[in-house]
């Protein structure tokens, strides 16, 4: 249904600009909660995926251009709204250029246990306190190309559906199986590692430890199921979640570089566990 806004200062308008990413998380719907996915192929991303739209955010002059995502909304449900306001307004509301043409709200859906991913995974990787949206985004983009079947997230990762995250991802996170991996900082590492040891998994953490081996080595002679930890930039690894791992891996390096981004690291283990 197509609303031609007549003030920005909507109260319809609120999951898009005046509520945090945290507050669309845990306040606005407390039971699932709510995201903001931008641009018409990520939001079909989603909806593919079978996310609920709650309303579609359009500058009046990319209307004609949504329209067959419009069409694809207001068919699966006619009450779902369309808000269509100038691009100057929009801009200053949001605070940038919606240069991808559209932002949607959608209902977040509950997350699979932990147990029943691994169950039908071989492999996986778990995101170890990792609070960079962009990175976080870049390496589930990387798990949906390279065949990785389902990523988890510790209690300290950062939501792979804060919208930075989203865009980043190329709408993969929609695509990619994923949940989270214990429920307070306190539990991990021991109980995820514990939970991933019972689900038959080899344990593999990336870090420059003394033992270290080449990603190649493994890659070589691999395991049937490979939980990869990928730890947080600068710090890298907890000490206890390397101590508790069944290997520890390197990408050798040359030119006196020791380590890659965590977003290019993740993208060349996948390649290697994945082939």
């Amino acid at each position: 249904m197509i609303q031609s806004l007549t003030t920005l200062e909507d109260s319809r308008l609120d999951a898009y600009v005046r509520l945090t990413d945290l507050q669309l998380r845990n306040r606005l719907e407390p039971e699932k909660g709510i995201f903001i996915a931008e641009s018409d192929k990520v939001i079909n991303r989603a909806l593919d995926a079978g996310y609920e739209p709650c309303s579609l955010l359009i500058p009046d002059h990319k209307q004609i251009r949504m329209q067959p995502l419009i069409d694809r909304v207001e068919g699966l449900s006619a009450d779902v709204p369309v808000f269509v306001a100038p691009a100057e307004e929009l801009e200053t509301l949001v605070g940038y250029e919606l240069t991808r043409g559209v932002l949607c709200a959608m209902k977040r859906k509950p997350l699979p246990s932990a147990k029943t991913l691994l169950e039908s995974s071989r492999r996986v990787a778990i995101l170890e306190n990792i609070t960079n949206h962009t990175n976080v985004g870049a390496i589930f983009r990387s798990a949906a190309a390279l065949g990785v079947d389902a990523l988890l997230i510790t209690p300290g990762c950062c939501d792979p559906l804060y919208r930075r995250a989203i865009r980043v991802s190329m709408g993969t996170v929609f695509q990619v199986p994923w949940t989270r991996i214990c429920t307070t900082v306190h539990e991990w590492p021991d109980k995820g590692i514990a939970l991933l040891h019972e689900a038959g998994f080899s344990v593999v953490s990336m870090a420059l430890s003394d033992d270290a081996v080449s990603l190649r080595d493994l890659s070589d002679h691999p395991a049937d199921r490979i939980a990869l930890l990928l730890g947080t930039e600068g710090d890298g690894l907890l000490p206890q979640t390397i101590s508790l791992s069944d290997a520890v891996v390197k990408i050798p390096m040359k030119h006196g570089v020791d380590s890659l981004n965590v977003a290019a690291a993740s993208a060349v283990a996948f390649w290697e566990l994945c082939r």
